[in-house]
């Protein structure tokens, strides 16, 4: 049996284990000694590591975890990353513990950045998608960054999405001010102060809550683009016009 389970790791971010009773995967491990101690404490063996982008707090523990236990390292080759051995790009597929995984390129954050869809079913989204939120787009096109998004909405709505920061009790507050009418984004506001108050992760959440809650997901709704004529004197509200409009207010916010 597949479990997947979070470790946290620095200040917000999440390193996904998936394991079963006996060996594991790493999912951008930013630093090593949580890794290690969690395959401790579960008496477990890497086997793998997948590797989303080359930002420092997804590949911190990848020198670390390699002279521990040599592993392969999965991901998009970049110069500013040396630690992939196992060169994946869009439409990869591989297996790992019985698993079958397939590769999405998704840009826009960074150009090297990629997504795992491990059976279909479960996507490891690193910082392109986040609980109520995306990335911020560093390199390349914000165009970019709005295509790979809509790439992953038109997965099935029960998807899993497991990105890589705790971040959606920081991202609803921008959510409600773009739509404040939504019933959804306040109950979820509310779901997520109590994981806060019992220290449980918000994530994974499904695609089907995002595509509910998330503005990133939702550039065709009225009452977004009329708050964005309102806030940020939006004039066309074709859905890359009001995705552009969206993530440059949410970065001055």
């Amino acid at each position: 049996m597949l479990n997947i389970t979070p470790v946290p790791a620095l200040r917000d971010n999440y390193i996904w284990i998936l394991h079963d009773d006996r060996v594991a995967v790493a999912v951008d491990p930013g630093e090593a000694g949580p890794v290690r101690d969690f395959l401790n404490q579960h008496g477990l063996r890497l086997v793998a590591i997948l590797c989303t982008h080359r930002h420092y707090d997804h590949i911190g523990g990848i020198a670390r975890l390699r002279e521990l236990y040599n592993v392969p390292v999965y991901g998009q080759p970049h110069a500013e990353n040396p630690h992939i051995t196992e060169a994946v790009g869009e439409g990869a597929h591989f297996s790992l513990l019985q698993h079958e995984i397939v590769v999405f390129a998704v840009p826009g954050h960074l150009n090297d950045h990629v997504a795992y869809v491990l059976d279909g079913q479960h996507v490891f989204c690193g910082d392109v998608l986040f609980g109520a939120g995306c990335g911020r787009n560093f390199e390349g096109s914000v165009a970019a960054l709005h295509t790979s998004l809509q790439r992953l909405a038109a997965l099935p709505d029960e998807t899993l999405l497991y990105p890589a920061h705790e971040y959606t009790l920081l991202n609803l507050p921008f959510a409600a001010r773009c739509e404040p009418d939504n019933a959804g984004i306040t109950a979820r506001i509310a779901d997520a102060q109590q994981c806060a108050r019992d220290d449980r992760p918000t994530l994974p959440c499904t695609l089907a809550l995002e595509k509910a809650t998330n503005p990133f997901l939702r550039c065709d709704q009225p009452q977004i683009i009329a708050t964005l004529r309102r806030q940020r004197g939006l004039l066309t509200s074709d859905a890359l016009s009001v995705f552009t409009a969206l993530r440059e207010w949410r970065n001055d916010c």
